[in-house]
């Protein structure tokens, strides 16, 4: 998460709610990306350390738990930089291009500031981010998944060019054997479906098959992964996004998307009262003048906070009063206040204890920035050395 400014609902339903969730399943890096910060910020770094910091509270009081996962800062860890660097020897200059987020950028700043490289380089970035730890899902949003496709497009093109290995069919082999006969048999099976029919989905079973095995060896898995799509290591696994059922539908105070850069938000740990005038001030159906006029749900944004605040068996009931004119707006929107308000409330009363004790924040971002850098370590070894830049 970017370090830009607080961290607001949108981010809560549509990132940490699951980050929580994921902890509990998974091995977990989560980090503040203060230097993707810097692609459209560089000109107030000012504000980028304070939101750091905050950013941490504001997950800790969320109930991320630094026991189940690993809470560090981006630039804190300079591998996840070099992986960068390397990466971008090989990716190809259109790939980067055709992102999304560089065409949106392009189209918001037609009057402004040219793009920097590193607006340009921003998805590749994040394929280290992700790569460096070759994690196998990334949580994003909608507006994400396309970058995560990049980051498998440039695993697949460094194990194309870098994967290979001495007697690589043999050592898969060996290792088909390590997964004993019925399942060999099986992972033997998929294979064949996808290397001689190119069946999509025994790829993928046949991918999770083998990484359900606690048995084998890292190598022996990138072996096996390796060789269900032709003659090469798995250096760098291809990710996969997990994207938010509720990402998509947390709205902002003006009807778009959350997000600080509009500046219509509301943040996690904001007062009640913040909260209140907020949404009294939110505009509502703009074709009901009068009290007694009926309403349309579907023209008021304060419709779509009660789509994710009200409970489904509740929505019928107040979209009934809306278009009946059973009850004004202000009654509306106090009821949409007064879920937020519940809501947040333990994330408030969590986020004092660790506003009272920073030092205790610093540690847990430590611990979490070695685990993190030991991680990349690993992966860069072999990068390096793939590469041939392992100079011993």
């Amino acid at each position: 998460m970017r370090p830009t400014g607080p961290v607001h609902l949108g981010h809560y339903h549509g990132v940490l709610k699951n980050w929580v969730k994921l902890q509990h399943e998974y091995e977990c890096f989560f980090f503040v990306a203060d230097w993707h910060a810097l692609t459209t910020k560089y000109q107030s770094p000012d504000k980028i350390l304070p939101a750091t910091w905050d950013l941490v509270i504001d997950w800790l009081a969320a109930g991320v738990n630094p026991g189940s996962a690993n809470l560090f800062i981006q630039s804190r860890v300079p591998e996840q930089a070099e992986l960068h660097l390397l990466l971008s020897m090989i990716t190809p200059l259109s790939w980067l291009e055709r992102a999304p987020a560089y065409k949106e950028y392009l189209d918001q700043h037609r009057d402004g500031d040219n793009a920097s490289f590193g607006v340009l380089g921003y998805p590749l970035l994040q394929t280290a981010d992700v790569l460096a730890y070759r994690a196998g899902l990334v949580p994003v949003g909608a507006d994400q998944a396309p970058h995560v496709e990049l980051a498998r497009e440039i695993s697949r093109r460094f194990n194309h060019l870098y994967g290979t290995e001495q007697d690589f069919a043999s050592n898969a082999e060996a290792a088909v054997r390590k997964l004993g006969k019925k399942t060999g048999k099986l992972y033997s099976e998929l294979r064949l479906a996808f290397t001689r029919y190119g069946d999509a989905d025994a790829l993928a079973t046949a991918q999770a098959l083998i990484r359900e095995q606690g048995s084998l060896t890292l190598a022996d898995k990138e072996r096996l992964l390796g060789y269900l799509e032709g003659d090469s290591v798995a250096i760098l696994p291809e990710p996969h996004a997990v994207l938010s059922a509720s990402a998509a539908k947390m709205p902002g105070l003006d009807g778009r998307k959350m997000s600080n850069a509009y500046g219509n938000i509301i943040p996690l740990r904001a007062e009640p009262d913040d909260v209140a005038r907020s949404l009294r001030n939110m505009p509502t159906d703009p074709k009901r003048v009068r009290l007694s006029d009926p309403g349309n749900p579907d023209d008021c944004p304060v419709w779509q906070f009660h789509l994710v605040f009200t409970p489904e068996n509740e929505q019928v009931a107040v979209s009934e009063k809306c278009r009946s004119a059973g009850w004004g707006c202000i009654e509306c929107k106090q009821c949409v206040v007064d879920r937020i308000v519940t809501e947040q409330a333990p994330v408030r009363e969590r986020a004092k204890h660790f506003e009272e004790n920073q030092d205790l924040v610093h540690s847990i971002v430590a611990e979490g920035t070695e685990k993190a850098r030991d991680a990349a370590r690993a992966t860069l070894e072999e990068v390096r050395d793939a590469m041939g830049l392992a100079y011993r």
